[in-house]
């Protein structure tokens, strides 16, 4: 994916389920106009789960799943249904493709209750209707019979999957609903070991754009750069957002009636659930000798001597708490089932991640009892600044 496309966790994602040899891959291929998945009559040719972001008329920029078979055998075939249930997670709209000559079997029903059960929007592609004698009628109005070898029906099944897409999914923009035209926002960006070469990372992209669409002014300094640039400014900025790391170092510089707070804090809103992750970060104080502490994150980067997640929030964990705690770390899709044994989950901001999937996430961490909250508002709250780095959220 480019550079300027859209990021993957504001994409609708459309995750395609189905036995082996339902005809998924020839399914995708057909809604999508392109050879994106491999087509073979040998079962369990898709063995893993298959990602791929592209524009998908009339709904826009998506990202399609491609699932491994739900009747795959074995171990090793286990194991890949149970990534395919794991998808799930961060499905915008399921399609369940079923072989229209063998009819909705019980893994189908399987799939298709767990579907339900998530309040998932869905629609079951009766695929190879051009191998039947005859296409029954009124099947349901989440179902439609095609064929992906004509493509008979298929112009019909995308507009369906238009009409299950949510207009606007997210309960929070990042940024543009704090400010006014002609605000002055200042992005504090410090440039280190783990920033990347020759661009800014997720967040400060799309907090930029939002603060442009607002029709306010981004100004962006390094933590070194942040005392002259409030000197200069002729009025007091609207809001000062920083990088995490630095939040102590800001929040003495930037004058108490500056708003003030950090892109982490702003996806916690936009993505996830503000009022529950702050309030999780309070039970830091709860942690005892032994307890086990899970920081997860959403993607896989490459980790660094000094990565904020395995080596900083660690070290200020263990410095705000006096404990000896045990750590356990996660990345990408990977999220454990049984969250029981952590007293508390530390999280990302949730940049790549779709706001189903961190919505899941915290609702697990509510099932289980385990407090959640992420990066910026824990650190936040051990610096003695989360109220005021809260205080320019209405809601809260």
């Amino acid at each position: 994916m480019s550079l300027n496309s859209t990021p993957s966790g504001e994409r609708l994602h459309i995750g395609i389920f189905g036995k082996r040899n339902a005809g998924k891959s020839s399914v995708i291929n057909a809604i999508t106009g392109q050879d994106l998945a491999i087509v073979s009559h040998v079962k369990g040719t898709t063995t893993d789960p298959v990602l791929k972001a592209m524009e998908l008329l009339p709904l826009g920029p998506v990202m399609i799943i491609d699932t491994p078979g739900l009747d795959d055998s074995g171990d090793l075939g286990e194991l890949r249904i149970n990534k395919a249930y794991q998808i799930l997670n961060k499905t915008d709209i399921a399609i369940l493709v079923v072989d229209a000559t063998v009819g909705i079997t019980k893994a189908d029903n399987e799939i298709l209750e767990k579907i339900k059960s998530k309040e998932i929007p869905y629609i079951v592609v009766m695929n190879k209707m051009d191998l039947l004698p005859h296409v029954p009628k009124d099947y349901g109005d989440n179902y439609i019979f095609v064929s992906s070898v004509d493509s008979t029906n298929i112009f019909q099944l995308k507009e369906l999957i238009a009409k299950q897409a949510v207009a606007d999914k997210h309960k929070f923009p990042i940024i543009k609903d704090l400010l006014k035209p002609d605000d002055t926002v200042i992005l504090v960006i410090p440039i280190d070991k783990s920033a990347p070469k020759g661009r800014l990372i997720l967040p400060q992209q799309q907090t930029i754009r939002e603060i442009l669409d607002a029709n306010a002014t981004a100004l962006m300094v390094k933590e070194n750069g942040l005392v002259k640039a409030l000197l200069n400014l002729k009025a007091k900025p609207a809001l000062v957002v920083t990088d995490s790391q630095i939040f102590e170092t800001v929040a003495k510089t930037v004058p108490k009636d500056i708003p003030l707070t950090s892109f982490s804090i702003l996806f916690a809103r936009h993505k996830g659930d503000l009022f529950t992750l702050a309030a999780g970060a309070k039970t830091l104080d709860n942690l005892k000798d032994g307890d086990k502490v899970l920081i997860s994150e959403g993607c896989t980067h490459h980790r660094q001597c000094e990565d904020i997640g395995t080596v900083k929030l660690p070290k200020w964990v263990n410095d705000y708490t006096g404990k000896k705690l045990i750590y356990k770390y996660t990345g990408g899709v990977e999220f454990p089932l049984d969250l029981t044994p952590y007293k508390i989950i530390i999280h990302c901001g949730g940049c790549t991640l779709n706001e189903r999937e961190m919505q899941y996430r915290i609702e697990c961490a509510g099932d289980s009892n385990v407090p959640i909250t992420n990066y910026g508002i824990a650190i936040s709250y051990m610096r003695g600044i989360l109220e005021r780095s809260l205080k320019v959220f209405s809601e809260i």
